[in-house]
């Protein structure tokens, strides 16, 4: 492991050396066989200036220690200095006079000494010495430094471990939080749709009796009311008129949600031109022209799609522009999306009335009209239906148009059937008259 330079082993010059003896000859003699070496000697003169010295500078790197001393001998000076925390590693190296006798040896290793020095101290041997300490020492500073790198790594990984725990944790609380709003959603869903079934289907009732004594009135009391009168009632049966178209298309709305129908493989070909048929009194009344060019066979719902495509004719039909004919093309193509599988384009192009593009989004919006219905029938509930339904096919709808040039409504539909030759072609839109 590579040590940064905070870390780097000090060099000879940052070892410090505690020389500790009595005689002034024989420090001056020590100080003098390694002061070549580049050592920071430091001397001191008794046990009590040695430990003065050790608790003001604790950096030492290593002590020489002469055992005869007057007052506090090397032995006792040693224990003392071990007594304390901080400077049990300092590694202490006697010089004695008694030629290496068992009890002093004995007794120094048993103090914590590493290591004897005889008098006269061989200079060679002093600097070998101290030497193989120095190096001790570099290398023990080396482990400390790496083992406090490894220390603060190790912290900083069990904080990290402990931050991804927490994540992880919330995570989970946050998926299964998720979990229950979207259960929520679905009950407040399945309920409101439940409860728009039940207003609408009860209001019906309320609304057939005022239509029908409205024209049990005009009928019975037609000799006796006067013009304004008659208009009132008209008034109330046209009202009533609205309104049940309403309950009738907010209650088409709320079957759309959760429809226990099945999805089958489809000729979108027929489906459209069943829509057509069963239109023949609308189209005709307003001389529509419809050209449809090749469906393809989509996985859909029949009868959910029969809707989607109604609805759309007939918003067609309602938006054409006065004294224009209206022309209505529907045509499909195959594309590639985002590279995960095929789907079906389907165009419904139309030349009526258009609408100002910014509203492109609101137009899908349940009861949300652009037109007031004096203006234009309707009750803003149709599109909102196609939505749902392209939606309940994992599709997408939008559209595209301009006032006065009028709309194109796009609709996506996956192709869950047999994939479509490479080669197909795009079905060109028909040529307008």
């Amino acid at each position: 492991m590579q040590l940064s330079p905070k870390e780097e082993l000090p060099g000879k010059r940052d070892i410090k050396i505690l020389v500790v003896d009595d005689r002034e000859d024989n420090l001056f003699s020590i100080e003098t066989i390694l002061e070549h070496e580049g050592y920071t000697i430091v001397k001191a003169n008794s046990g009590r200036a040695a430990l003065k010295m050790l608790l003001q500078q604790q950096d030492f790197t290593l002590i020489l220690m002469d055992v005869q001393m007057p007052d506090m001998n090397g032995f006792e000076t040693a224990n003392m200095i071990y007594e304390r925390e901080r400077l049990r590693n300092i590694p202490i190296i006697f010089i004695t006079a008694h030629n290496y006798e068992s009890e002093y040896i004995f007794k120094g290793y048993q103090l914590g000494g590493v290591d004897y020095i005889s008098k006269p101290i061989n200079p060679d041997l002093l600097r070998v010495k101290v030497s193989v300490f120095t190096e001790l020492y570099q290398k023990t500073h080396q482990l400390l430094a790496q083992e406090k790198k490894l220390m603060s790594i190790n912290k900083n990984l069990e904080k990290e471990v402990e931050e991804r725990r927490l994540n992880e944790e919330k995570i989970r609380l946050l998926n299964q939080q998720l979990v229950e709003n979207n259960t929520n959603l679905r009950l407040a869903n399945e309920e409101l749709n439940r409860f728009a079934y039940v207003a609408s289907h009860d209001l019906q009732e309320p609304l057939r009796k005022i239509k029908l004594f409205s024209n049990t009135l005009a009928i019975k009391f037609r000799e006796r009311i006067d013009h304004d009168m008659e208009v009132y009632l008209q008034k109330i049966v046209s009202a009533s008129d609205r309104m049940q178209t309403l309950i009738r298309d907010l209650l088409e709305f709320s079957r759309q949600i959760g429809q226990e129908e099945e999805f089958g493989i489809v000729d979108l070909n027929k489906v459209v031109a069943e829509v057509i048929s069963d239109m023949e009194s609308e189209i005709e009344a307003k001389k529509a022209i419809i050209s449809v060019g090749e469906l393809p066979v989509a996985s859909v719902i029949s009868s959910q799609i029969y809707q989607l495509f109604q609805n759309l004719i007939s918003n067609a039909l309602k938006y054409s522009k006065n004294g224009s004919v209206p022309q209505i093309h529907i045509h499909a193509e195959s594309t590639i999306k985002n590279g995960l599988g095929k789907l079906h384009r389907i165009y419904i192009k139309d030349n009526g009335i258009g609408f100002d593009p910014s509203y492109a989004e609101e137009i899908f919006v349940v009861f949300k009209r652009l037109h007031s219905y004096h203006e234009v029938e309707g009750t803003g509930v149709g599109l909102a239906i196609c939505k749902k339904i392209v939606e309940y096919h994992k599709g997408a709808i939008r559209a595209e148009s301009a006032i006065g040039v009028g709309s194109t409504f796009i609709i996506d539909l996956p192709d869950m059937t047999v994939p479509l030759p490479i080669n197909t072609v795009p079905v060109q839109l028909p040529e307008e008259n």
